[in-house]
């Protein structure tokens, strides 16, 4: 069964960090791509973050660059979202997905295109 799931999700004050996992199952991870994504109550979800399954080349959404690092260690199944400098905008269900092969701007703005997701873990940047 292929599947992902989500961790490291939790409450944090304004200007800390959390460590987002995403744990493969069921497939190569390392053929795929994986993205990141963020839900706040009242909005769309949107792209945050995604990293290749080739070459690791990975994109950020403007609002988490230079604060939110992808990594992935395809040995260990596993994508990891480190977030650091936190705000409380970031405050969110964030939820990883795969499905497509390349991390463009274009895919990770294509939700439609990524076929499996997660369950998603609950951030909350609040003093």
């Amino acid at each position: 069964q292929v599947q992902l799931v989500e961790s490291g999700g939790g409450l944090v004050q304004p200007g800390g960090s959390l460590r987002l996992s995403c744990a493969a199952s069921g497939f190569g991870l390392g053929y795929f791509a994986i993205g990141w994504f963020r839900q706040a109550p009242g909005k769309e979800r949107e792209g945050v973050s995604c990293i290749s399954s080739r070459d690791g080349s990975t994109y950020y959404t403007d609002s988490v660059k230079g604060r939110f690092t992808v990594s992935r260690d395809n040995a260990k199944s596993t994508v990891w979202l480190q977030m650091n400098s936190l705000k409380p905008e970031d405050t969110a269900t964030y939820y990883c997905a795969t499905g497509v092969y390349y991390c463009t701007e274009r895919y990770l703005n294509a939700q439609d295109e990524w076929k499996v997701w997660g369950q998603g873990t609950q951030v909350t940047v609040s003093s």
